[in-house]
């Protein structure tokens, strides 16, 4: 699976009349919608090469949605929510976005068909243009999203945001990043009784732009909804012969690294840099090995399936002998749909 950008989805972007144009009759698409055919329909009238779009991760999938509306629109929208985060290339978590969100100071809320249509008064300033689209800003971007949508989603595209301000974690600007996130926490303060400001104000409180993958942000959630203080991120163990082993997680009270092991880091070719797959255990396996000989910490090592639920996390510590913390700290973070609207 990949990411792709807007201009690369504008070349291959075909109309109806596009294609009927190129000579190709509106029964033949038709069938091959209705089939396996080169061609997948995005939106009504608008369609997209079938092997492009397989290849192609949620958040990709829907900005190709977000581009065939705006290239169909008759008025220029402004993107909103999941569709603005899109096209800021936020990692959006497990979420399969089937409408595009836009916002509208002159209309009510208006559901229709692949569309929804936000009511809301938007300020100048947090209106921009990424390669052509109108979208929320950043900052409203993220903001939007800690209020409205559930812990997981909202967290995920905060801190990945944040993370492009801090830039690589191993050397992260505090300060610069410090400052971003008081920007987003100053617009939840003055946003007075606003819907989701309560939940917005819980979910800064676990921001942290060191967290590189989707997965360790939730984990980290996770950490914190079981009790956990705040978790140190990228924790450096010197490692033989100089540098560093970085370890994902830091969980101090438990005397203990958790490592979030996604699929992909070892099924894709790409991020095993040219090694086989045997290659990549064995180095995981000596470095593992001595984290735990010279710290004396256990190191305790999960997949999505553990990150998908407190519980779940809770199971798979216990599994290593690691009890919850005697004091719960926990923010409230209650469970909530993925997204407002979606």
């Amino acid at each position: 699976m990949r990411h792709t950008d807007i201009r690369s989805i504008r070349s291959l972007l075909r109309s109806r009349d596009d294609l009927t144009a190129a000579g190709l009759r509106r029964v033949e698409l038709d069938r091959e919608i209705a089939g396996d055919g080169i061609w997948r329909r995005v939106r009504q009238g608008w369609y997209f090469p079938r092997t492009e779009w397989d290849s192609l991760w949620p958040e990709s999938r829907h900005l190709v949605h977000v581009v065939a509306l705006s290239e169909s629109a008759r008025r220029r929208p402004v993107f909103a929510l999941t569709s603005a985060a899109a096209v800021h290339r936020l990692a959006v978590y497990r979420l399969l976005v089937g409408r595009v969100h836009t916002v509208h100071p002159d209309v009510d809320r208006h559901d229709g068909g692949d569309v929804i249509r936000h009511h809301a008064q938007i300020d100048d300033a947090d209106i921009v243009e990424v390669d052509g689209l109108r979208c929320t800003s950043l900052e409203r971007t993220v903001y939007d999203l800690a209020r409205l949508a559930s812990a997981e989603v909202g967290l995920v595209c905060l801190d990945t945001a944040l993370g492009r301000v801090g830039g690589d974690p191993r050397r992260y600007d505090l300060a610069a990043a410090d400052e971003w996130l008081a920007g987003i926490s100053e617009r939840v303060r003055l946003a007075g009784p606003a819907r989701g400001v309560r939940h917005a104000a819980m979910v800064l409180e676990v921001a942290d732009g060191r967290s590189q993958q989707p997965l360790e942000i939730v984990t980290k959630l996770q950490l914190r909804r079981l009790g956990y203080r705040q978790p140190r991120l990228q924790v450096p163990v010197p490692a033989p012969g100089g540098g560093a082993y970085w370890m994902d997680i830091g969980i101090d009270e438990a005397d203990a690294f958790y490592e979030c092991d996604g699929e992909t880091k070892y099924t894709d070719e790409a991020m095993r840099s040219g090694r086989t797959l045997e290659q990549v255990l064995l180095a995981e396996k000596q470095r593992e090995d001595w984290v735990r000989g010279t710290t004396r910490r256990r190191v305790v090592r999960g997949g999505s399936v553990h990150a998908a639920t407190p519980e779940a996390l809770a199971a798979r510590l216990a599994g290593f002998g690691i009890p919850l913390p005697e004091r719960r700290t926990g923010l409230l973070l209650p469970r909530r749909p993925l997204v407002h609207g979606q």
